[in-house]
């Protein structure tokens, strides 16, 4: 099939590398504007644009795809660019821009997302890290035919991915990346042969929305439970990161391992450290003591609480 690719991140790019695998046409990437990155801010492509130049295949960069916005000069030159290519469909994974109506319109078989969550659970900018901060038994990708709303589509495949124990929104990430890969091959495969799938409405119940990830979120707030605080730990690694402080340090020290520990009698206020020894550093919570075991100072590396110790005088 003749193919538009619509991404960004490295998500995005495991889907486009299984696409051009396959053997499709991928006419040309859309991708967002490069951006500063590193100590000296240099401008560096996204993994999606470098996988494109790597294949030869154009890319377009647009601030804007809304022809009465802000840059309508970009959406205006990506049209003339799409009707000239004329996609049989065009396939969405993590952009980061709003599609318009005339983007959905234009494609045969219109524009499919890669979405990584079971539908419609988990809508919106962070159904990875939500999956796990929630507490989910499992998460997924669903592949969906978009309309106007946010990830409102009707439904054309899903692939179920059971949650590990320890699953962090690396580990997460990254198998969903590679379910998403494989799940918009096989439905393109089908389109092709004229076999569907059917598309299938999204029911009402069971929305929920996984709000973007904000720094300010970083910080442990010890007066939650410590099964939510762990599951917030590997939910946000590698970004944003959880926080604590420490006596005797003027910065917070990044936390990026942790277990829920039950109550112990007698239990102190909340945020109160209990012990500091070579197992963890265990802090009284709301419910339970969260036992932290992987840290990092700023500018430093992870390291195991014994090692951190040995460095650490409160």
């Amino acid at each position: 099939m003749r193919i538009a690719f619509a991404g960004t991140p490295e998500f995005a790019r495991q889907a486009l590398d299984a696409l051009i695998a396959a053997g499709h046409e991928v006419a040309c990437v859309l991708t967002q504007p490069d951006r500063p990155s590193g100590r000296g801010m240099k401008l560096m492509p996204s993994p999606v644009k470098q996988a494109a130049l790597d294949a030869g295949i154009p890319v377009l960069q647009p601030r804007s795809l809304r022809l009465d916005g802000k840059y309508p000069d970009d959406a205006s030159a990506v049209r003339t660019a799409l009707q000239g290519l004329a996609p049989d469909v065009m396939v969405v994974a993590a952009y980061g821009l709003i599609l318009p109506q005339w983007v959905l319109d234009l494609p045969r078989h219109g524009c499919l997302n890669i979405h990584a969550s079971l539908l419609p659970r988990w809508r919106g900018a962070a159904p990875i890290q939500r999956a796990i901060e929630a507490g989910d038994a499992a998460s997924g990708v669903t592949i969906m035919q978009m309309d106007a709303g946010l990830d409102t589509g009707a439904m054309l495949h899903r692939v179920e991915r059971p949650l590990a124990a320890d699953e962090t929104g690396a580990s997460l990430h990254d198998g969903l990346a590679v379910d998403g890969a494989r799940a918009i091959v096989d439905v393109l495969a089908r389109l092709a042969a004229g076999e569907g799938p059917a598309p299938v409405p999204q029911p009402a119940a069971g929305v929920c929305y996984a709000d973007k990830l904000l720094k300010s979120e970083s910080a442990l707030d010890f007066s939650r439970p410590a099964a939510e605080l762990a599951r917030r730990v590997r939910a946000f690694d590698p970004f944003p990161g959880t926080t604590m402080r420490l006596p005797g340090l003027d910065q917070p020290v990044k936390v990026w391992g942790a277990q829920a520990l039950p109550a112990d009698a007698g239990m102190p206020a909340p945020g109160t450290i209990m012990a500091m020894d070579p197992d963890g550093i265990d802090v009284a919570t709301a419910d339970g003591v969260l036992r932290v075991t992987l840290l990092q100072r700023p500018g430093g590396r992870r390291q195991p609480v014994a090692e951190f110790m040995r460095a650490y005088r409160g």
